[in-house]
């Protein structure tokens, strides 16, 4: 598909940016049938997508974009174009503010209809009935009225009279062949590592056995930013290299396990669960957590935790640790790649592959735009997952090249010392279904199961997997049988909860009290949107016998709450 067609501008003498130029977009199925694509604005994302896709750099016009009320003295018109696989469908934009009050329900809508023709139609706000809970520009939606239609789209700020904007730039095409680009991938390779462990998946596929290859990670890995999600993210891109390059018919298998929002300290609770599966046994297991783990409390602990659980299983995979990156050129590498080097993993940096060519101008070597690498500030579009599935791929070809692989062992170094901590390497998981036969769980009033949770597209699914669906939640909107406590015996010398983050109204916080101390106020609404969150109750050096309480807040009575599960280590 190309891109959408040059629009008949409506408002040819009115200067505008873009925060959103051939995108590619797709209508993931809804219960009714339909198709939607949200793609957030909050948070700093609509001032990055100015100036990544709009070229803005005019402090005051990116500052008019972070509150409602400057957004609206900027904004005179918005426009939108949309070229679809069915031009004749009709696409509903929308452009939703989000409230203070009630984050989802209380903001403006800027609402459109747009054919998939490629034509541009055009929204004034001059007209439109503003609400007073407005906070923020929220996030848009194109709304299909069939799913699974894929598309291209632009949205095109038109400004007030008394702001300049920079003349639009033309981007050439992005092009991922040639030397340049082969240098780019060529500086993905952090750390070689030790080979041994690759060179045996490898040469197991080539001999035509089973081989399995697994992802963990956050949002990237998830695929956000891929469009569609199933089939563009960079773990299937990178399944469906290493099977062209050295299997032989269908031996090469995929799993996918990345939740959207979430650290490492989560990624080591659910490795089990995700990628274990009970059976699973994966040869290679990539960890991509390198822009997620910036709210890790342990600094680090956690993420060599994750690290050490996988280098510890007894068929010995191959580990290799992948670094992307967001579209302000930051992530975690420096605090993190310590941990391969101190095990001798291969190490992956999509950062050092890309960043020092974004800013370079052709034909003086640069592959890609930053535009045309990401999706948004945070997650790579279909370009950017294809680079990342190349640095990955970069990764095999040059370990299949070593030939003498003497001094290197199978296994990567489980028995040394951790580096920096390993305290949650044996963490399990706790919920209604996974139990431990030394905790004891008296729910209370926490006996309802949450059932509106964060979705996440597994493997090759295009459909989302609810996350944690054995749960415990306290429904103060509905009449409760008894006010009680969720009280938690258990005999354990780590304990982390994970509960519900949530935007709604209605979600309310909890007291969390450990042996009779007060450890936590849990507020599901400090995030402001549907995901798991993790926090650690207690750490110890030693097993013993803990009593954890947890109940509303004063106030947050009549409120929800979920408690997702724990993770513990014995």
């Amino acid at each position: 598909m190309g891109g959408p067609a040059a629009p008949k501008d409506p408002e040819k003498k009115r200067a505008g940016f873009y925060i959103m130029k051939e995108k590619e977009i797709f209508g993931s199925r809804k219960k009714d049938g339909k198709g939607m694509q949200c793609i957030p604005e909050n948070n700093g994302r609509l001032v990055s997508s100015a100036k990544i896709t709009g070229n803005i750099s005019d402090e005051k016009i990116l500052k008019s974009l972070e509150q409602t009320q400057s957004f609206r003295r900027l904004v005179h018109s918005i426009g939108v174009c949309v070229e679809s696989e069915v031009p004749e469908e009709t696409i509903e934009f929308t452009f939703q503010m989000y409230g203070r009050k009630d984050i989802y329900g209380g903001g403006t809508k800027i609402s459109l209809s747009v054919k998939g023709d490629g034509m541009e139609q055009n929204a004034g706000l001059s007209d439109m009935v503003w609400s007073d809970d407005d906070s923020e520009p929220g996030q848009i939606s194109f709304t299909f009225p069939t799913s699974g239609h894929r598309a291209k789209a632009s949205v095109k700020l038109y400004v007030q009279e008394g702001f300049s904007v920079p003349q639009e730039q033309k981007e050439e095409e992005a092009d991922l062949t040639g030397r340049d680009a082969e240098n780019m991938i060529s500086r993905s390779l952090l750390w070689k590592g030790n080979p041994a462990p690759m060179k045996k998946a490898i040469e197991k596929t080539k001999r035509g056995e089973d081989v399995t290859l697994a992802f963990i990670g956050g949002s990237i890995t998830q695929g956000a930013g891929a469009v569609p999600v199933h089939t563009e993210c960079y773990a299937w891109k990178t399944c469906c290299a290493f099977a062209k390059r050295f299997g032989t018919g269908n031996n090469v298998h995929y799993l996918k396990a990345g939740v959207g929002g979430t650290p490492s300290e989560l990624g080591m609770i659910r490795f089990e669960r995700d990628i274990l599966r009970g059976n699973e046994k994966p040869d290679i297991v990539v960890i991509e957590f390198a822009v997620n783990d910036e709210g890790d409390e342990t600094k680090g602990v956690c993420y060599e935790s994750l690290v050490r659980k996988v280098l510890g299983l007894p068929w010995h995979p191959a580990v290799i640790l992948l670094f992307s990156v967001f579209a302000d050129d930051w992530n975690l590498q420096e605090r993190l790649c310590p941990v391969g080097y101190y095990y001798n993993i291969p190490m992956v940096s999509v950062r050092d592959a890309v960043t020092g060519q974004f800013g370079l101008k052709k034909p003086e070597g640069r592959v890609v735009s930053k535009n045309q690498f990401f999706y948004d500030m945070y997650h790579p579009s279909n370009i950017g997952h294809s680079i990342m599935a190349g640095c990955l791929d970069y990764l095999f070809e040059e370990t299949d090249k070593i030939e003498d692989e003497s001094g290197h062992k199978e296994e990567q170094g489980i028995n040394m010392q951790p580096l920096i901590g390993g305290d949650f390497e044996n963490v399990r998981l706790l919920d209604r279904k996974e139990t431990y036969p030394k905790a004891e769980i008296i729910c209370g009033s926490f006996y309802h199961k949450d059932e509106d949770l964060q979705c996440v597209e597994m493997d090759t699914d295009i459909e989302g997997t609810p996350q944690f669906p054995n749960n415990w939640q306290y429904d103060g909107t509905q009449e409760l049988k008894i006010n009680t406590p969720f009280t938690l015996s258990i005999n354990c010398s780590r304990l982390l909860l994970i509960f519900k983050d949530a935007g709604e109204t209605e979600t309310g916080r909890a007291e969390v009290y450990v042996d009779g101390k007060h450890v936590l106020t849990a507020d599901p609404l400090k995030n402001g949107w549907i995901h798991c969150n993790t926090v650690i109750l207690f750490s110890e050096n030693r097993t013993r016998q803990h009593t954890v309480e947890i109940l509303p807040a004063i106030g947050d009575e009549k409120k929800k709450f979920t408690i997702l599960g724990f993770g513990y280590v014995v």
